[in-house]
């Protein structure tokens, strides 16, 4: 049963109440309601800095829209409040703005020279959005630049970009080992 125009403008209202952005709403199998939400940036949170969705995001959104959705009567069995992930889809004109620099994967609606599926540099074409965006990648054959418009993507994808503590690091460093506080402070 897909989700009603009313019951989207809700959750998006109820969400954004509480300071988050609503990335996504599903509806899944055997009455799951599925809310993808996400923080702003240069915005203070109760659970706490960062970037990242915590679990006590979750949660108080979720008992929000437990309230919100049981006042207006829409009909679920399960609802499941989660961030985006790493590899963050993006929708919207302000995600593209949010994330300009970032490594993604694009698939394009139509074959471009018999391929739809790019990986490279978000960045935008001339003065700003409106005059469209570009990816920079490399397919073997030196740096390129596609320029697309937003309704010319299927989708984009956030390539994640994974730091695994000790990788690259000089012998030196390796020679310190990493101990943390005992006083369970942050590094100073």
């Amino acid at each position: 049963m897909p989700l009603g125009a009313g019951a989207r403008a809700l959750i998006e209202t109820s969400v954004g109440a509480l300071g988050y952005e609503l990335v996504e709403v599903e509806r899944g199998p055997r009455g799951l309601l599925r809310v993808t939400i996400d923080r702003l940036p240069g915005r203070a949170y109760p659970s706490g800095p960062g970037d990242f969705v915590t679990v006590d995001d979750c949660e108080l959104v979720t008992r929000q829209l437990q309230y919100a959705l049981e006042v207006e009567a829409v009909s679920y069995e399960r609802l499941e409040v989660s961030s985006p992930g790493l590899d963050r889809v993006l929708r919207t004109q302000a995600h593209y703005e949010r994330f300009c620099g970032a490594v993604v994967t694009l698939e394009l609606r139509q074959p471009l020279d018999g391929r739809k599926v790019f990986k490279g540099v978000l960045g935008q074409g001339g003065q700003g959005a409106a005059d469209g965006w570009t990816l920079v990648f490399d397919d073997g054959r030196g740096e390129q630049v596609l320029g697309f418009a937003l309704e010319e993507v299927r989708e984009a994808r956030l390539v994640p970009v994974l730091d695994f503590k000790g990788r690259g690091r000089s012998k030196a460093q390796d020679a310190t080992p990493d101990v943390a506080p005992l006083d369970g402070g942050q590094d100073r």
